[in-house]
């Protein structure tokens, strides 16, 4: 499994109504560092995809969902759980950062 686009629509049904812990990279196409994390995470989502889900939220073209979560600073990564963000994570950081951090949700895999 790898990342999802999920748009403003999809957010409530695909991130806070999941059965499982959601990793959302907000994310805009002009963000360098986005753009470094993006493949970081389609590894993690799909290592991990028993454990979690990893979808992505353009910023631009998803204004709405950006302001509800107060995405000031880009790439943010928060990890969503039972419908409400549990972690969070500012920047681009390695795989090994980010699986350390989200560790608690990625099972033993």
């Amino acid at each position: 499994m790898s990342t999802i686009d999920v748009t403003t629509s999809e957010f409530e049904a695909e991130v806070l109504n999941s059965d499982k812990p959601v990793i959302v990279d907000f994310w805009a196409e002009w963000c360098g560092p986005c753009r470094m994390v993006g493949p970081v995470l389609e590894a993690i989502s799909d290592e991990h995809a028993d454990s979690v889900k990893v979808v992505k939220v353009n910023v631009d073209d998803n204004q709405e969902i950006a302001a509800k979560y107060g995405i000031t600073s880009i790439p943010a990564v928060y990890l969503f759980n039972d419908g409400k963000v549990q972690k969070q994570s500012i920047g681009a950081k390695p795989k090994a950062a980010l699986e350390k951090e989200f560790a608690d949700y990625l099972g033993s895999e």
